[in-house]
Formats: C-alpha cells, sequence, structure tokens
C-alpha cells in the first residue's frame, strides 16, 4: 500500500480481538515513532509500551476516570467503533487493546504535545502497514495525575518533569474493519498570489 493509500485506508479501531501483537511488530511501531520529525531534532519523546492485560486495563480506567465531558465538541464519534463518547457504559479508554503505548514528554516545552501527536501518527500508521489496527487516545496527562499514576511513572523510569501526552492502542480489529467516510467539504483554501 502507498502512503496515500494508508492515509486513506487507516481508521480509528476501539474494538479488540483478545489477540496480542507480536513483539517484532510492537518494535517496528515504535521506531517508526522514534523517528517522527520532532522541533528541533531534540528526540524529547518517550514511548512506554504495556502489553500486561491487568495493567493496560488500571491504566484504561484511570484515563476514563479523567474525562471532562464539558470540553467536548460533540457527542457522537461512530456507530462501527463506539467511543466514550458515545457509550458512557464503556469503562476503560483503551478499549480492550491488548498493546498501548504512552508517549511521554517534556511538561514544560513549548512543542512537546505536537511532537508527542507526531510520533503517535508515525506509529498508527506503521501498525496499518503492518496489519494492526490502532487508535490515538488523549488525556494523557490526567490519566496519571494521582499517587499511583506517579508511582507507574516512576517505576516505568520516566524521567522527572515528563507527562504522558498521549497513548497509541495497538491490536486487531473485532469484527469488520470500518468503510472510508466522505470528507467534509470545505475544509481546506488555496491561496496563490
Amino acid at each position: 500500500m502507498n502512503l496515500f493509500q494508508l492515509f486513506r485506508y487507516r481508521r480509528s479501531i476501539r474494538k479488540y480481538q483478545d489477540k496480542q501483537i507480536a513483539r517484532e511488530d510492537l518494535e517496528k511501531i515504535i521506531e517508526a515513532g522514534l523517528y517522527a520529525p520532532n522541533a528541533g531534532g531534540g528526540q524529547r519523546s518517550m514511548i512506554v509500551a504495556l502489553r500486561d492485560p491487568k495493567l493496560t486495563e488500571a491504566v484504561g480506567k484511570m484515563n476514563v476516570g479523567k474525562l471532562d465531558r464539558t470540553r467536548l465538541s460533540g457527542n457522537f464519534v461512530s456507530k462501527e467503533q463506539p467511543s466514550i463518547i458515545d457509550d458512557p457504559t464503556i469503562k476503560s479508554g483503551f478499549y480492550g487493546a491488548p498493546t498501548v503505548c504512552i508517549i511521554f514528554a517534556q511538561a514544560n516545552f513549548l512543542y512537546s504535545i505536537p511532537d508527542a501527536f507526531c510520533c503517535a501518527e508515525n506509529m498508527v500508521l506503521a501498525a496499518t502497514e503492518l496489519g494492526i489496527s490502532s487508535c490515538i487516545v488523549a488525556r494523557g496527562e490526567e490519566t496519571f495525575n494521582s499517587d499511583y499514576g506517579h508511582h507507574l511513572m516512576q517505576q516505568w523510569g520516566v524521567p522527572a518533569g515528563y507527562v504522558a501526552r498521549c497513548f497509541v492502542l495497538l491490536g486487531y480489529c473485532q469484527g469488520a474493519y470500518p468503510s472510508e467516510k466522505p470528507r467534509k467539504p470545505g475544509r481546506y483554501k488555496i491561496v496563490d498570489n
């Protein structure tokens, strides 16, 4: 699949099979993230990959627990792949994904959020190329804003002054892979001289 086909094919998946991805594939996906564009070439982001189902579920519940529904700009995402926005009975922000990568970055660095999301985008595109489904989830900083969250970060060797910026969920799609949705019109302009 060429890059433009990959852009059009990739979907955010929120229903996963109970099947772990291969470690070799995970390492390729992480490598793609490490090669993402980053401000000044500083390579400041850090990735922690979770493959322990109990820990992944616990952190996923922490993620949902910090959702502030008053800050949402809409209340519908998908019938095929419902999110916690669509279905408040979903108790994990990780939707049962067998692997979750957490992207950490410096808290007070101006470009740490764009750096983290560039990393995440590279990862989900690499995953798609490998036949692995994915989803980028936000609310990273809020997820770890607790004594237990700080304990986990310390246990994983996350440097002081770093915060979680986002998550990349990885696994295999349960059910049919969603079809392409039409793009909304009027979302770009080209200004010539």
